[in-house]
């Protein structure tokens, strides 16, 4: 009886390596990729979840065998002190598996985040200091700058997006992210990035969106009290309709100005 009893933990990874090989069919999957390194991603992450699997149904056929083999067996443990051997591979095997991980990712990793390994017109943007877009997190907003006209961003018209990014698709898009307050992390889930804003940092990130439509942009660092609703949209639109967007917000930005002007003129004026 004791033996079956402990067959009652089989069902656990056999139901939870079905349950992994029904999600992407079911919709329960990553959230579909609308970038052009994603699929790269993607795939280091099905390269860790192959390996976890493989030690996770190792580690649950281990126990089980062991509790269905030592059931009601009745008798003290045996002790073991030491046992080098067994030591050293358990060592060795999950260091392998590490360094085998690090050096398959570097690549990817490198053509992402390392700014010397960026494409050609994203690094030269950043060298003119001229980046597409600027993102300023905060508690608990992203405040979106784009530049004006004379195309620099800091200037006075520049264009000011509240928690939405727009983007032209099938472009290397260029920005760079800031914190004003504490760390926030920058999270594009259908384009598989992620960067944190650092308080007192720079940092560029670029992705090229390959399909038209909304996204969600996240903050995926805990960041206070209202963090769950720190929450924005990345629309990725047509090259013409990117730019209709952005000629439409200059002449909103002037008409803005205009009125501020006007406005202080009228204050400043000396009555006769």
């Amino acid at each position: 009886m004791n033996k079956l009893w402990s067959l009652v933990f089989l069902p656990v990874p056999i139901l939870c390596v079905a349950l992994f090989a029904m999600a992407p069919g079911k919709g329960w999957w990553l959230p579909d990729n609308v970038s052009t390194f994603g699929s790269r991603v993607d795939d280091l992450f099905n390269l860790i979840l192959g390996i976890v699997t493989v030690a996770f149904v190792a580690t649950e056929g281990i126990l089980i065998y062991c509790l269905y083999r030592y059931a009601g067996r009745g008798q003290r443990a045996l002790f073991v002190h030491t046992n080098h051997s067994l030591e050293l591979w358990w060592t060795l095997i999950p260091a392998g598996i590490l360094v085998f991980i690090a050096l398959y990712q570097f690549k990817t990793w490198r053509d992402i985040k390392v700014q010397g390994k960026f494409p050609a017109d994203v690094a030269q943007k950043l060298s003119r200091d001229e980046p597409d877009v600027e993102v300023l997190a905060g508690q608990f907003e992203w405040r979106i700058r784009y530049p004006g006209k004379d195309g620099k961003i800091g200037t006075l018209d520049d264009v000011i997006s509240l928690n939405d990014l727009h983007v032209p698709v099938n472009t290397n898009f260029v920005l760079r992210l800031r914190s004003r307050d504490v760390l926030h992390s920058f999270f594009l889930p259908n384009f598989r990035v992620k960067q944190d804003a650092v308080p007192g940092m720079t940092i560029p990130v670029w992705f090229q969106g390959t399909k038209e439509g909304t996204f969600d942009l996240f903050c995926a660092e805990l960041c206070g009290w209202g963090h769950y609703k720190m929450r924005g949209r990345i629309i990725v639109q047509s090259k013409a309709s990117y730019d209709a967007w952005l000629e439409e917000s200059y002449e909103e930005q002037e008409r803005d100005m205009a009125a501020v002007k006007t406005v202080a003129q009228t204050k400043t004026e000396v009555p006769q």
